[in-house]
């Protein structure tokens, strides 16, 4: 696997990949497919020398997924914690791509000046909260019933590793 910084180029992958996740109610609070003009400033608060935005390659070059690191709170304070996300395209999903990504991102965290990742994960993805979990993300908060997707609430938790 390969990851190389995003370009605007990669935008359109981006937000196909993250849409895709939409309509399992697991992944985003999003309740509607996000357009690339939603995505355009979101993608320009990326920094390739503190906060990357990173496509993810796999042994052939091909794109399978992104994974980012963004501001956690706007205060100065914070800047060495960063929020995680991750996001595969659909044919790459529960093949262990997830596992690898994490590694990754948890090994560059401190030449990034970042020593606290945080990663924010709704209780009913299962998946997520087990890998995190399996590699030393602890629960730090429980948001219960926080968001509303469809007609059901759903719990938030809030995972955290230090990486330094």
């Amino acid at each position: 696997m390969d990851y190389k910084i995003a370009t605007i180029e990669d935008l359109p992958f981006i937000v196909s990949v993250y849409n895709s996740t939409i309509a399992s109610r697991k992944v985003t609070a999003d309740t509607a497919p996000v357009t690339v003009a939603d995505k355009t400033v979101w993608f320009h608060e990326h920094h390739a020398a503190t906060r990357p935005l990173w496509i993810v390659l796999d042994n052939e070059q091909q794109k399978i997924g992104w994974v980012s690191f963004q501001d956690f709170y706007g205060r100065p304070a914070y800047q060495g914690t960063a929020e995680i996300s991750i996001y595969l395209d659909e044919a790459h999903r529960g093949k262990g791509f997830g596992k690898k990504i994490l590694l990754h991102a948890i090994k560059e965290a401190p030449s990034l000046g970042i020593h606290t990742l945080v990663g924010f994960i709704f209780e009913q993805n299962t998946e997520s909260l087990q890998l995190f979990s399996r590699l030393g993300f602890e629960e730090w908060g429980h948001l219960p019933n926080i968001a509303l997707l469809d007609e059901s609430y759903c719990s938030l938790k809030i995972l955290g590793l230090k990486t330094m």
